[in-house]
């Protein structure tokens, strides 16, 4: 049945199939591509509300910058889950293995993805409310470290997952 170019690896067996490294590597496609979608967004968002507030109150801009840093953070977390997996594929992969590190992809990518929206947002509205009322800049840093947070969980349960 089998043509001479459509031969089963002999190296594969049923816990490591030739194709169980797809997973990992959908693993750290999935955690560089969530992530920095939530970082471009989170930067992007909070660009329009530090751009708005910078009309009336141009002296403010560098202190408003703190949700784009902590935006572009979250792709970091991304970067360094994405090049861990990448540094751990081999030719033939274990399927376990390689379905904990599609999850460890998909944990930091998607709570990356989130807390970029959540940063975004709250950076958007927090930096314009701050321009008009300073003494609301320490709760907008405190609420934007929350919304970093939820990327940093995503990180640490991606790094769990990995070492399993």
């Amino acid at each position: 049945m089998w043509k001479a170019d459509h031969q089963i690896d002999p190296e594969a067996t049923i816990d490591q199939p030739a194709y169980a490294f797809f997973f990992c590597v959908m693993g750290a496609v999935s955690a560089i591509v969530f992530s920095t979608l939530g970082a471009a967004y989170g930067t992007a968002k909070s660009a329009i509300g530090i751009s708005s507030m910078a009309v009336k109150h141009p002296e403010l801009i560098m202190k408003s910058i703190i949700p784009v840093v902590m935006a572009g953070i979250i792709a970091i977390y991304g970067l360094v889950v994405s090049v861990l997996l990448t540094g751990s594929l081999m030719k033939m992969y274990p399927t376990y293995k390689g379905f904990l590190n599609l999850g460890a992809g998909l944990s930091v990518g998607l709570s990356g993805m989130a807390a970029g929206f959540a940063i975004g947002v709250v950076g958007d509205a927090g930096v314009r409310a701050a321009a008009q009322q300073p003494k609301l800049f320490v709760g907008l840093i405190l609420i934007l470290i929350f919304a970093e947070v939820l990327g940093l969980y995503g990180l640490i349960v991606a790094i769990y997952l990995f070492t399993k």
